[in-house]
C-alpha cells in the first residue's frame, strides 16, 4: 500500500489568499495533505491580501472552503488541529510601504526552512510582487515562488514576466504551475511509456496512425468574462495544457526522471512543432464561438448573450488544430488537439491510435484498430481496446472491448488531486513537474505564430450550438484524412 511521505516543516504565502483559487483548490488542497500526515504541525499557512480582515475571519473561510471540499467525510476535529497553522496578513504588494514585518512575524526565517510564495492573483501583478518581497530580504534560498498560467498573453509580455521574475528569484527557485501536469494519469502515461516494452516499440510513426487530444468544458464563461473575452481558447488552454500533453506524449525517453531530463525533452517536442501557415489554417484549424442552445437538457445563453457584448466579439470559445511533431519518431503522425466550452460534456482525453493490420482476414466492417485512451478527467482511467471474439452462435463477430484500469475501482484509497501533488513538490523542491522558462516561452512563440496567420488570413471563429462538439468544420478536418473523433460508446 502506498504511503504518504512527510515534508519538512515549511511555511507557504498566499498572495490572493482570499480570491477563487485559494478558496476552490490552495486551501483544500494543504488541509487535505494534512489530514493525510504530510504537513508537519509546525508548519504555517498565510493568506494574504489587500483585504483587511482579521485572522479568525479568514480562518472562518478557510473552514467553508476546505468543508465545502471535503462532503461528507469532513473532521471538525482535524480541522480544529490544522487551523492552528493558518494565518492572515494584510498586505498591498504593489505598496512598497507595505507592512511586511507584520508577515515576517510569523515566518521561522530558518535559512533551511522552504518558504513558497505562491502568487494566486493576476499575472500582470507577478513581478511587482517579486520585486517587493526581494526588498523585505525574503527572496533568497530555499525561498520558491510560484506562478499560476496564464504567464504572459504573448511571447513578449512571457519574456517580460520572466525578466522581471528572474531579478529576484533565480530559474531553479521558480516553480511556473500547470495543474493537468500533477493529473495521476498524465503522470502515469511516462510510466506506461518508459516502464513497459510493450509500448515503448510502438511509439513512433512506425505503429502509431495518429494522436488526438481532447480537453472539453460543458460550462460557459462562469464569471470569468472579462479575462476570457481577451485571452480566448487558444491562449486559455492550448498554449499550456494542450502543448503540455503533446510533450509528455511525443518527447523521447529522459535520461532519468531528474526535472531538467524532463524538461529538456519537452523543450524539444515544442521546438519541433511545425508552424502552420496563412494559407493552411483554414485546413488545419478550426475556430468556433458557441451560440445558445440546450445545456443538459436545459437553455443557455451563447457566447455573445453571457458577455454582454454590445459590440460583438471575434473571441475563439472553441479551437481544433492539426499539428504535427516535425522529427524522426513522428514524421507523418498528425496530432489532433481540440478544446472548447459548452460542449456536451466535460472530458479530457488523450488517444493514441494504432494503425490497422495490413490484412484483414475477418473481412468487411471489422475494426482492426487498437487505441489507447487515457482519460484525465472526469473519471481518470487508462483504457486499452483491443480485438476480441463476440461468444454466441451464428459465425464469427469481432468486437472492440478495453483492457480497463480504471483509479476509482483500482485504488481504494483516496490519492491526492493535482493540486496537492503539486504544493507537496514545490515543498520538496522538485521541479520536473513545472514548467522551465524556456517552455513557456516556446508554447507561446508557437501560439504566436498561428495567432499571426488567423489574422493575416482573416479567419473568423465559426459558430456552434452550445451542448455540441463544437463546429461542424471540426469534423471535417478529420474527415478529409479519413479520421474522426474519439467518441467512446
Amino acid at each position: 500500500m502506498a504511503k504518504f511521505v512527510p515534508v519538512d516543516p515549511f511555511d507557504i504565502i498566499i498572495f490572493g489568499g482570499t480570491g477563487d483559487l485559494s478558496r476552490r483548490k490552495l486551501l483544500p488542497a494543504l488541509y487535505h495533505r494534512w489530514l493525510d500526515g504530510q504537513i508537519p504541525p509546525t508548519s504555517a499557512i498565510i493568506g494574504t491580501a489587500r483585504s483587511d480582515m482579521e485572522p479568525a475571519a479568514y480562518r472562518k473561510l478557510a473552514r467553508e472552503a476546505c468543508e465545502a471540499a471535503s462532503g461528507e467525510s469532513w473532521d471538525a476535529g482535524a480541522w480544529a488541529k490544522f487551523e492552528k497553522i493558518v494565518h492572515y496578513v494584510t498586505i498591498d504588494a504593489t505598496d512598497p510601504e507595505a507592512d511586511w514585518p507584520a508577515l515576517k512575524k510569523l515566518l521561522m526565517l530558518d535559512p533551511k526552512r522552504p518558504r513558497v510564495f505562491y502568487l494566486a492573483t493576476s499575472p500582470h501583478l507577478y513581478v511587482d510582487i517579486c520585486h517587493a518581497i526581494g526588498l523585505a530580504g525574503l527572496a533568497a534560498e530555499p525561498a520558491r515562488v510560484v506562478l499560476e498560467k496564464p504567464i504572459g498573453t504573448d511571447l513578449e509580455s512571457a519574456r517580460a514576466i520572466n525578466d522581471g521574475v528572474g531579478e529576484v528569484f533565480s530559474e531553479r527557485q521558480v516553480f511556473r504551475i500547470d495543474h493537468y501536469l500533477g493529473k495521476e494519469t498524465v503522470q502515469n502515461l511516462m510510466v506506461l511509456r518508459f516502464a513497459n516494452m510493450l509500448f515503448e516499440p510502438l511509439w513512433s510513426h512506425n505503429y502509431i496512425d495518429h494522436v488526438q487530444i481532447t480537453v472539453a468544458e460543458n460550462l460557459g464563461l462562469e464569471g470569468r468574462a472579462d479575462y476570457y473575452d481577451r485571452s480566448g481558447a487558444l491562449r486559455d488552454m492550448v498554449q499550456n495544457h494542450l502543448l503540455q500533453l503533446i510533450c509528455l506524449t511525443a518527447m523521447e525517453p529522459p535520461n532519468d526522471m531528474g526535472d531538467d531530463d524532463i524538461r529538456t525533452e519537452k523543450i524539444k517536442v515544442l521546438n519541433a512543432l511545425g508552424a502552420i501557415a496563412p494559407d493552411q489554417v483554414k485546413r488545419q484549424t478550426v475556430r468556433g464561438q458557441y451560440t445558445s442552445g440546450l445545456q443538459g437538457g436545459r437553455p443557455v445563453k451563447g457566447y455573445l448573450e453571457e458577455l454582454s457584448a454590445a459590440n460583438g466579439s471575434h473571441t475563439e470559445t472553441f479551437v481544433a488544430v492539426k499539428a504535427e511533431v516535425k522529427n524522426w519518431r513522428w514524421a507523418g503522425v498528425p496530432f489532433y488537439l481540440r478544446t472548447g466550452k459548452r460542449m456536451s460534456a466535460r472530458h479530457s482525453d488523450i488517444v493514441i491510435q494504432f494503425k490497422p493490420a495490413p490484412h484483414n482476414v475477418f473481412g468487411q466492417g471489422v475494426d482492426s484498430v487498437n487505441r489507447l485512451v487515457i482519460r484525465l478527467q472526469p473519471d481518470e482511467a487508462v483504457r486499452l481496446f483491443v480485438q476480441i471474439k463476440e461468444p454466441g452462435p451464428g459465425g464469427l463477430r469481432v468486437k472492440s472491448l478495453p483492457l480497463n484500469l480504471s483509479y476509482a475501482e483500482s485504488f481504494t484509497l483516496r490519492y491526492p488531486d493535482a493540486y496537492e501533488r503539486l504544493l507537496m513538490d514545490i515543498v520538496r523542491g522538485n521541479l520536473s513537474l513545472f514548467m522551465r522558462r524556456d517552455e513557456v516561452e516556446a508554447a507561446w512563440r508557437w501560439v504566436d505564430g498561428l495567432i499571426d496567420s488567423w489574422e493575416a488570413s482573416g479567419y473568423q471563429p465559426e459558430s456552434y450550438a452550445a451542448g455540441t462538439d463544437g463546429p461542424l468544420s471540426a469534423a471535417m478536418m478529420m474527415d478529409r484524412d479519413g479520421r474522426s473523433w474519439w467518441k467512446e460508446g
